[in-house]
């Protein structure tokens, strides 16, 4: 846990794109797949997703890595408190290791695919070729004009350094991809996106209803992550006590983590 904080502490979101490897992860070499998301929580479908792409990684003809990711600022996402990233990473450490073992996780200081790819490139010159795994929603962002000064210029960036693996998102799947890249500004990107299948039964699942209605979506998350949740109680609403105070058990948690680590992400 110290360690995992202390590399935390390292990334700086102001600083230019950076990227450390969490603890038992081997550098990154060769074509390298990362899956970015806050794994907030992770859910069978960000397992699946994972899966889909180790099944692509072992179709290719040169030695390819896979990688889930955490960034200290998730575009669009910024304002998540809870759990800690600490808590996250950890979580997603331990589930990997028993679901998936052969998958690293990187730790980046930036949210734009662009500036992780640049990370990755300066940080680990023994990587070849990089791969972003993503759902439909991501790439959509990717070319919403909104999160750039100069779109263009950006994406130009982010396809000169990497390549993006795409996979349905709700009803959002093959026809809805190609419509995107046949937009004319759009168009010249196209060859850079690779469509990749994904079961129905996951495209619907979501970390936000798993987080808001608990008990109701049990059957999304591993028992992993159930035993996460029910032990440091990280979205539950504060408990009310017999004299009408309130306890907040995942804040005496984040106290406690700040006595033992100082301060914490």
């Amino acid at each position: 846990m110290q360690h995992v904080q202390r590399l935390l502490d390292q990334l700086q979101p102001d600083a230019s794109p950076q990227v450390v490897c969490a603890p038992g992860t081997r550098q990154p070499q060769d074509t390298i797949i990362i899956f970015t998301g806050s794994f907030n929580p992770p859910t069978v479908a960000h397992l699946a997703l994972l899966k889909q792409a180790q099944r692509y990684a072992k179709a290719q003809l040169e030695p390819t890595h896979l990688y889930a990711a955490f960034s200290k600022r998730t575009v669009d996402k910024e304002g998540v408190e809870r759990p800690l990233l600490l808590d996250r990473v950890i979580l997603l450490q331990d589930l990997l290791c028993t679901r998936l073992p052969q998958t690293g996780i990187l730790l980046f200081n930036r949210g734009l695919y662009v500036e992780q790819a640049q990370a990755i490139r300066h940080s680990f010159p023994k990587v070849k070729r990089i791969l972003f795994l993503m759902g439909f929603d991501k790439i959509e962002q990717i070319f919403d004009p909104r999160y750039y000064e100069d779109r263009d210029a950006s994406l130009e960036a982010l396809f000169n350094l990497a390549e993006l693996l795409v996979v349905p998102r709700g009803s959002a799947g093959e026809d809805a991809l190609a419509e995107l890249l046949q937009r004319p500004q759009n168009q010249r990107f196209a060859r850079y996106v690779q469509s990749q299948p994904f079961d129905p039964a996951y495209r619907d699942i979501s970390a936000t209803l798993v987080r808001e209605r608990g008990a109701s979506y049990q059957h999304d998350i591993t028992r992993e992550v159930r035993r996460f949740m029910r032990d440091t109680r990280a979205y539950d609403r504060p408990v009310k006590r017999a004299d009408g105070s309130e306890v907040d058990i995942y804040n005496e948690r984040i106290q406690y983590l700040r006595q033992r680590l100082g301060p914490v992400s």
